[in-house]
C-alpha cells in the first residue's frame, strides 16, 4: 500500500468540492447582495398634459 495513491487525490479533490458547496450554501445568504444588488425600479416621471388647443378641431 502506498501513501500517495491516487484514491487519494480522487478523494481530496471530491472532499474539496463537496465542501466548498457546503460552504457556499451555508453562506449565499450574506452574499447574495454583494454579487448582484437588489434590482431598484427608476421613478415613473409624470408626462404633461396636452393643452387645450391640441383638442380643438375648429379650422
Amino acid at each position: 500500500m502506498t501513501l500517495f495513491a491516487p484514491d487519494l487525490y480522487r478523494n481530496i479533490a471530491i472532499g474539496f468540492a463537496i465542501g466548498t458547496a457546503l460552504l457556499g450554501v451555508a453562506r449565499f445568504e450574506e452574499w447574495s447582495d454583494e454579487i448582484a444588488p437588489p434590482a431598484q425600479a427608476a421613478e415613473q416621471l409624470a408626462a404633461p398634459a396636452p393643452s387645450p388647443d391640441f383638442w380643438t378641431l375648429d379650422q
